[in-house]
Parts: structure tokens; C-alpha cells; sequence
């Protein structure tokens, strides 16, 4: 395996704070989200970006290759596209599932695949057919998790080790999401570093989260935490890093704040490396590079869909699982559905009298509702749902919501939703 080439100190770049970002002093490169960016029509921040020579890389986070599905011929083009689009040195996605087929569930949220042999077989096989399919090398980055999946055969470290030495991926290494583990799971991050293959290393992430009930939540919403940055030192303790980066999706601090914490990973990112191992040069295994065999597929499958479906459409929580971690999770999916809606929606809380009806009305409807088919088709099936049960109850803002779905939803609303609308015109409009 080639070493990575240097991407140097860099930040996550968000559209509110692209205009900070662009501020930054001695900014080497930025991350993008794939997904909120389109190839023919890049944001104007980050052409002068890579005008300056920041370079900019799309990281994924839609893709579910730890999912028991093969990957989805479009995403990876997208993906593909994006990275070429970017002058990117490589494109990232995470080791995680995040939608199963059947039945036909989203989780919106990054899914932790289990530790076993088959679910290692068929992320291989996900990760060979991503490679074929991208014009960039891929990395893959370790999730933070929240629950455990009972009867695992391996641990983190072996389970990433065998990953890198069966198919050649990179490594994107999260020490926030270490450290989240360490909380949620009780998994040592020194012992995951010592584990694996840190001759893999693209880039690390470093995020800010925060700890309530015992639990620590992996928010990218809140400062670093010392705590962080001390997982971070131990990286650095062992490896010189080609690339270390911030990320902040939300309540974004002041820029003087932001540039500060940047100078704080700096500087732990700049110490002084002294590996503890010598390791030989990651080879390709060749054995094991067969295709999968649909009933391990099957058995994967079956699995993630129990699991998600107790986690979104409220059925009951499959064996060995730690109830109260899953009921845990349950929740901030739904609360993180309930933001992200809201967020690409904003008329539908003053369409509901505030954000406070709207949070109401939509977790009362998450909890029987999973998503099928991404946060927007989510929006339009909540509305659509208020609707059909003459919902809200005043006729105004019914009218309101009415006009919001039709202007968005494009198609032909479903029969009975068309017999409501008549009903309504007739009454004449109550």
C-alpha cells in the first residue's frame, strides 16, 4: 500500500460557515458532505477554495456499504462524479448500514454492523465493488455507536485489520467516535489503535459531543472536549497522521471560537510521533475474494432489519440487545428526523404553530412512521399524514399545509387524499 499523501490541518465545510472558513488562516484542505453537493453546480466558496489550492474531499454518508444489500450502482457514480467534480485525492464513506430492503426501512442515522464473519464477508465484497466503481481511492471511517449487537466474533480491531488486509481500503479514523465507544461500549481506544493497521491511515476526524445519563452523544455540535484530545495525542503518539479534521454541523460558534479549536488540534496534531510497533506493508490478501453467498446476505440482512425496525417503526427489540440502549437510540432517531425535517422545512412549524407543535405532532408521528425514502420524502409524508387526518385543526392552517404538499409533492395526490381535499372544497373549507 502507497502511503497517503499529506492533506495537512483542515475543517468540515457547511454552508453557514462557509464564509469563516474561507477565513481561516494556513487551512490546508476541507471535507464537503457528497450528498449536499451537486457536480455542475458547486458552491462558490469552495471554487475559491480550490483556487487558493484547498483541497477538498466529498465524504459520503449515505452510501450504507455495511448494509446486507451490494452497493447502489448510483450512489457510487454520484459519489464518483463528485470526487472528479472536486479534483478530489479520494472520496470517504463510514462502516455502517443505514436502510434495509426488506422490509423497506431508513434509519437516517449511521448503524453499527456487526462483528461477525458474514457481516465482515459482505463488507468486503461492498468494498471490492465500491473500488471497481470509484475513480478515486476510498477510505472508510470507524462509526460511533450506541448499541452492541450480541454473539460478535470479533473485536474493532480485528474486525478493521481483516477489512484493510482483505480488500486495500483506507482507513478514516474518528477519535471522537473512539472515545464515544469507550462510554457507549466499554471498548478501549488504545487498544483499538494498537490493533490496527495504522500504515492504512488517510485522515482522522475530531468532533465535540457530550455525556448525559451515562450515555455520550456524538453531536458535532458541541467544542472538543479535552477528553478527544487526548485520543488524539495517542494517535499521534504512534503515527504521524497525513490529515487531521474538524468537524461542526451545528449551533456553529463564533469565528474566533472556530479558528481556536483549530489551533488546538494543531498543535496536538504537530506533536512529536514515536511509533510504539514496526509493522510490514499492508498486503492484499487474496483468499476470501469470492463472491458472497446469498444466504449470508440473507442471514445479514435478516438481522439489520430486526434491529432497525425496532428502531423505527417501534417493533420488539430482537434478542441479546440491551433494551434500554436501543429504546436510547430509538428516541434519537426520531429527535434527529424530527431536526432534519425542520431544518429542510422550515414553513412547517409556522404552519403548525411553532417549533414546539411541530416537534409534538412530528414524534407522534415518527413512532409508527420509519422513513422509507430520505428526509424530503419524509417531510412530504408527514404533511400528508396531518392531512389525512384532518389535521391541523385549524381550517387556515390546514389550507396552509394543503397548499405547502401540492406545491412540493408534484404527483397526484393518493386517492384518499384527493376524496378528503373534495370534501373539504365542499364543506367549503370548514
Amino acid at each position: 500500500m502507497k502511503p497517503m499523501a499529506r492533506l495537512g490541518v483542515g475543517i468540515g465545510w457547511r454552508p453557514e460557515i462557509a464564509a469563516a472558513v474561507e477565513r481561516l488562516e494556513g487551512l490546508d484542505w476541507v471535507e464537503v458532505v457528497a450528498e449536499n453537493v451537486c457536480p455542475g453546480h458547486l458552491p462558490e466558496s469552495l471554487l475559491r477554495l480550490r483556487e487558493r489550492g484547498v483541497r477538498v474531499v466529498p465524504h459520503g454518508v449515505s452510501l450504507g456499504i455495511g448494509g446486507a444489500d451490494r452497493p447502489d450502482a448510483g450512489k457510487l457514480a454520484a459519489l464518483g462524479e463528485r470526487a472528479v467534480a472536486l479534483g478530489a485525492p479520494l472520496v470517504t464513506e463510514h462502516i455502517a448500514f443505514v436502510r434495509t430492503s426488506s422490509p423497506v426501512l431508513e434509519a437516517g442515522h449511521l448503524l453499527p454492523v456487526p462483528r461477525t464473519r458474514d457481516a465482515l464477508d459482505v463488507l468486503c465484497e461492498n468494498v471490492r465493488i465500491a473500488q471497481d466503481a470509484l475513480p478515486v481511492p476510498l477510505a472508510l471511517e470507524n462509526i460511533a455507536a450506541l448499541v452492541s449487537w450480541p454473539g460478535e466474533e470479533l473485536t474493532e480491531g480485528q474486525f478493521l485489520t481483516e477489512l484493510v488486509e482483505r480488500t486495500g481500503v483506507r482507513l478514516l479514523i474518528d477519535v471522537a467516535n473512539l472515545h464515544t465507544n469507550r462510554v457507549n461500549r466499554g471498548e478501549d481506544p488504545a487498544a483499538v489503535l494498537d490493533a490496527i493497521p495504522l500504515e492504512a491511515l488517510a485522515y482522522v476526524h475530531v468532533a465535540g459531543g457530550i455525556e448525559r445519563d451515562g450515555v455520550w452523544h456524538d453531536t458535532h455540535a458541541h467544542p472538543v472536549p479535552p477528553v478527544v484530545l487526548e485520543v488524539l495525542a495517542e494517535l499521534r503518539e504512534r503515527v504521524d497522521p497525513p490529515g487531521v479534521l474538524l468537524e461542526r454541523d451545528d449551533d456553529f460558534p463564533a469565528e474566533r471560537e472556530l479558528a481556536g479549536e483549530l489551533e488546538r488540534i494543531r498543535a496536538v496534531a504537530g506533536g512529536a510521533a514515536a511509533p510504539v510497533r514496526l509493522r510490514e506493508p499492508v498486503a492484499v490478501r487474496q483468499e476470501g475474494a469470492g463472491p458472497v453467498a446469498e444466504a449470508v446476505r440473507t442471514r445479514v440482512g435478516l438481522g439489520q432489519a430486526a434491529l432497525l425496525s425496532a428502531l423505527v417503526a417501534g417493533t420488539p427489540v430482537p434478542e441479546g440487545f440491551d433494551r434500554r440502549r436501543v429504546r436510547i437510540q430509538a428516541r434519537a432517531l426520531a429527535a434527529k428526523r424530527a431536526s432534519v425535517v425542520e431544518r429542510i422545512a422550515p414553513e412547517l412549524p409556522g404552519i403548525l404553530g411553532g417549533p414546539e407543535a411541530f416537534r409534538t405532532a412530528f414524534l407522534a408521528y415518527a413512532r409508527r412512521r420509519p422513513m422509507t425514502a430520505g428526509y424530503r420524502r419524509d417531510a412530504l409524508d408527514f404533511a400528508e399524514h396531518l392531512l389525512i387526518r384532518d389535521l391541523p385543526d385549524d381550517p387556515a392552517a390546514r389550507r396552509r399545509l394543503t397548499a405547502w404538499w401540492r406545491e412540493r409533492a408534484g404527483a397526484r395526490p393518493p386517492r384518499r387524499f384527493v376524496r378528503w381535499a373534495r370534501a373539504l372544497v365542499g364543506r367549503g373549507g370548514r
